[in-house]
């Protein structure tokens, strides 16, 4: 298939004009800045396309404090850059920080910016910055996008050195994840930098700048997919070595030596993972020398995801904890406190320990714990007395039970009898995807035909290719009823936890958070039974790793029938 990026579209042609180089003064970052650096985004550093500004748009005039849309008030100037503008600005409606992208209306890039835009918007990954307005308006047209206070640069977190290994792992798995997903969108990034990854102070890796910062510079690439993974090459580059993986200098990094070339990161720094050594030269464009193994080049981001997930798992490290200090008692604590100190040598005198309690109320408090003692061995010694007497009469009448007729059985308590329950409707959940888990075939898990199923996509690894912790169906059971037990069969050894919503919500609850697991369990035919009584109207069938189909041998989970009972 073609591939095709909208992260330009319709750009002028403007090869009449200079390229766009180093000379920027400041950083073209367009969210938090606190390093201005040179815009040092060339070709010969990225691999794509650029050409500068048609010239004859002049930047619009506006300063700190002036309102977009009456409701967008400018903050400060973050970049100024080629007939266009971004700011910090602040929402005065929702009262928030966000971020602003600003150019005349009859700029050449004008109208590609508000389509990128608004394509970006579409999107709605959550790993992603997103944007939130685009609007053309009085002869501007700007661009509204989140602004994260929380989040850093990966270029102010490799000012101070490379990043650990998990955290490269976790970085190059979360961008080339969210980059796979937007080029399956035909969305492109095409400015892929250390300026434009930020870490959230939760952990997570969010992408700002989604075919909105190439287009507000006119870059297009004729293979896009290409671009964004040679991209993500040297953004693990730089995190494993705190080098840019080019002769030139950029965002803050040192280039490699020149008439070197490319040489791959554990070469550059003792220490370096193999593993993400080896990714990372895969990943760049470097003439067909991948690595010490020799494995093919990835050339998309889809490809750079299976390779990742055919990795070994990288495990966080372990947490250290360090010892308490010495307790040391304290001036005050010593009873010393308003005193004068002791001469060194004196020897401190031995505080006498008060009596023990001779008042009235004291002598009353141990009477009353002696009568509670004595109650409490005369209780406990008739009891045991009475459990052995109980035990005496059970034994005589041995004989006479074991006669019985079964005449009484009628009056011992008996359990009620299980009965199905009928399942009112079923459908697929995946809420940390975005494009759902084949809800045309949902139907067949409670069809009665064994020989139909319904299946999960396809991933490259049992635990989802590290894409996700699982995927599941909801079943809706009509209304709030006892639930016993839920038998579950799959095609293949499938690993399952059986959650629940609490109450009737009206609608199924959307968010993994809303269902307590209340059982688990792994196989081919798997009967969940709750710990507790449940009462529930929605159950959630959640896969936590997938089997290897023999017919496709692919990692994907099949479920061919569910039963519930009470």
């Amino acid at each position: 298939m073609a591939e095709r990026s909208t992260a330009a579209v319709d750009v002028a042609d403007n090869s009449g004009d200079e390229p766009l180089t180093a000379q920027a003064d400041q950083s073209t970052a367009d969210g938090v800045a606190k390093n201005r650096e040179r815009d040092t985004d060339t070709d010969e550093a990225q691999g794509s396309g650029g050409t500068d500004g048609p010239g004859k748009a002049s930047p619009p005039e506006l300063h700190s404090g002036h309102k977009l849309a009456r409701r967008y008030r400018l903050e400060d100037c973050v970049t100024r850059l080629d007939g266009f503008s971004s700011w910090r600005a602040v929402d005065e409606k929702l009262r928030r920080a966000v971020g602003v992208h600003v150019l005349p209306a009859d700029h050449a890039r004008a109208r590609s910016v508000l389509a990128a835009a608004r394509s970006s918007a579409l999107l709605g990954d959550p790993r992603f910055v997103q944007v939130l307005d685009a609007v053309e308006e009085n002869d501007l047209v700007y661009v509204v996008h989140e602004w994260l206070p929380d989040a850093t640069e990966l270029s102010t977190l490799l000012a101070s050195g490379p990043l650990e290994v998990y955290e490269a792992y976790q970085m190059v798995t979360q961008v080339s994840a969210a980059m796979a997903a937007a080029h399956r969108e035909g969305l492109a990034h095409l400015r892929l930098n250390p300026n434009a990854v930020l870490r959230t102070s939760s952990g997570q890796w969010r992408i700002r700048g989604l075919a909105v910062n190439a287009a507000l510079r006119g870059i297009s690439s004729d293979t896009p997919q290409r671009t964004d993974t040679e991209a993500i090459g040297a953004l693990l580059y730089a995190a494993l070595t705190q080098r840019w993986p080019y002769e030139s200098d950029a965002y803050g990094l040192t280039g490699l030596p020149k008439d070197v070339g490319l040489i791959a990161p554990d070469q550059v720094r003792a220490g370096v993972h193999r593993g993400l050594s080896e990714l990372t030269m895969r990943a760049l464009a470097n003439n067909g020398a991948t690595a010490s193994r020799h494995e093919s080049a990835c050339t998309t981001p889809e490809e750079l995801v299976k390779a990742i997930g055919e990795m070994p798992r990288i495990r966080p490290p372990e947490p250290s904890f360090t010892a308490p200090p010495d307790y040391q008692r304290t001036t005050y604590q010593q009873g010393t406190y308003g005193r004068p100190a002791q001469h060194p040598g004196a020897t401190q005198p031995v505080p006498t320990p008060p009596p023990p309690l001779q008042s009235r109320t004291g002598k009353a408090l141990k009477w009353a714990v002696s009568a509670l003692l004595i109650a409490a061995l005369g209780l406990g010694s008739w009891q045991l007395a009475d459990a052995l007497m109980d035990q005496g009469n059970k034994s005589e009448d041995t004989n006479q039970t074991q006669t019985t007729d079964g005449g009484d059985d009628d009056k011992s308590p008996t359990q009620p009898a299980s009965r199905p329950i009928a399942i009112a409707g079923v459908h697929d959940f995946d809420p940390l995807g975005s494009d759902g888990e084949n809800p045309r075939d949902i139907d067949n898990i409670y069809d009665n035909d064994p020989s139909s199923y319904w299946q999960t996509s396809w991933y490259s690894s049992s635990d989802f290719g590290r894409l996700k912790s699982g995927v599941g169906v909801i079943l809706d059971l009509g209304k709030v009823q006892d639930v016993g037990k839920v038998t579950i069969t799959f095609v293949g050894d499938t690993s399952v936890e059986l959650r629940a919503a609490s109450g009737d919500t009206g609608s199924a609850p959307m968010a993994l958070e809303s269902y307590a697991q209340v059982a688990e369990g792994a196989g081919t035919s798997v009967t969940l039974k709750p710990g507790e009584s449940l009462k529930a109207r929605y159950l959630l069938v959640w896969l936590t790793n997938l089997p290897k189909q023999v017919d496709d041998g692919q990692f994907r989970g099949r479920i061919a029938d569910v039963k519930v009972s009470s």
